[in-house]
């Protein structure tokens, strides 16, 4: 099983779409903006099947630190989530088949 890098990923990207690297590399880079942009001001981003994309709001709560057992106060945040889709699951658990990959 290899790490894939983004590089890696542009290549494969690429070779999968017909697209050259440059326009893959670029359609990436504005997807991963427009992710973070609308899940920064609270839309649900959904790739039904495949990804979900969203942020949850965290309440305030109490913790202990391990090593002095003391108790830590942790305040309020907002923190990512990403959901894997029903598509996603079945393809990994081997219930569907996965797409045949281009070569490079």
């Amino acid at each position: 099983m290899a790490n894939i890098t983004k590089a890696e990923l542009i290549d494969q990207v690429a070779a999968q779409s017909g697209q050259d690297k440059s326009t893959t590399a670029d359609v990436l880079k504005g997807f991963e903006e427009t992710i973070l942009a609308l899940v920064t001001r609270g839309d649900k981003v959904a790739l039904t099947g495949f990804l979900t994309f969203q942020a949850v709001d965290k309440p305030a709560t109490t913790a202990r630190n391990p090593q002095t057992g003391a108790t830590v106060d942790v305040a309020a945040k907002t923190a990512p989530k990403v959901s894997i889709g029903a598509t996603f699951k079945n393809v990994v658990n081997k219930k569907a088949p996965a797409p045949d990959l281009v070569s490079k």
